[in-house]
């Protein structure tokens, strides 16, 4: 198993931090990363709480067998295969994520991607969404852990940078929280893809790409992995 880097222990802060649990708790906003520069990303925490909207629906239609929802926040897309009778898991290092979710009938546990997980090296389709392909600030080794998680003929399906974004972006760069009043916490890393850079950090850690799609303004890049004939 990959160990987690170091840094990915310290991107756990921005989801224990007081204005994240708060967001969630009341399902808005404001709440921003921000890089060391002033920069602020939007986090989008009332679409976050609410039903899955148009866009998520085709997430959920292209999940197939148990899934799992990494970085699964407040559990929309869990609750929704749940609901379904679908197989599915969301993990997330923050407990309020984990008891939203658990409250909305799905099912979660408190756990990071690179601690132990249940049925490793079985699940059909894990999720990266909402730019959860950031954790770490390091995608490559986010991929090869996925990897390592699916079965040999699963597949990730990941969000990547908006429309309107560069294809190749490919930034890491320390943030904090920040909830329109002020930073809050410690700094740690986080990245930004677009689809051209996802593939190559997905080339690197093992992934070929077998589908893309953009509905809405987000982008959505699906991965799997290479099947050798026997």
């Amino acid at each position: 198993m990959v160990s987690a880097p170091v840094e990915v222990l310290a991107a756990h802060t921005w989801a224990m931090a007081d204005p994240y649990a708060v967001a969630l708790r009341t399902g808005r906003g404001p709440l921003f990363l921000r890089r060391t520069d002033g920069w602020l990303l939007p986090l989008d925490v009332e679409r976050w709480c609410s039903e899955p909207d148009a866009a998520d629906r085709t997430v959920l239609t292209a999940c197939h067998g148990p899934t799992l929802d990494i970085g699964c926040g407040p559990g929309r897309l869990v609750t929704a295969l749940n609901a379904r009778g679908q197989s599915a898991l969301g993990i997330d290092v923050s407990p309020e994520a984990v008891r939203r979710t658990r409250g909305a009938g799905g099912t979660a546990l408190l756990r990071s991607v690179f601690d132990p997980l249940p049925s490793e090296g079985h699940w059909q389709t894990a999720l990266l969404m909402d730019g959860n392909v950031g954790i770490g600030g390091d995608p490559a080794a986010l991929l090869t852990r996925v990897r390592d998680l699916l079965h040999p003929q699963g597949r990730l399906i990941t969000e990547v940078a908006p429309h309107g974004i560069a294809d190749d972006l490919d930034e890491h760069a320390a943030v904090r929280l920040h909830d329109g009043t002020g930073p809050h916490g410690t700094t740690f890393p986080w990245a930004r893809v677009g689809p051209a850079a996802l593939r190559r950090h997905a080339t690197a850690a093992g992934w070929i790409q077998d589908g893309s799609w953009t509905v809405d303004g987000r982008r959505f890049v699906q991965l799997s992995r290479p099947q050798h004939p026997a």
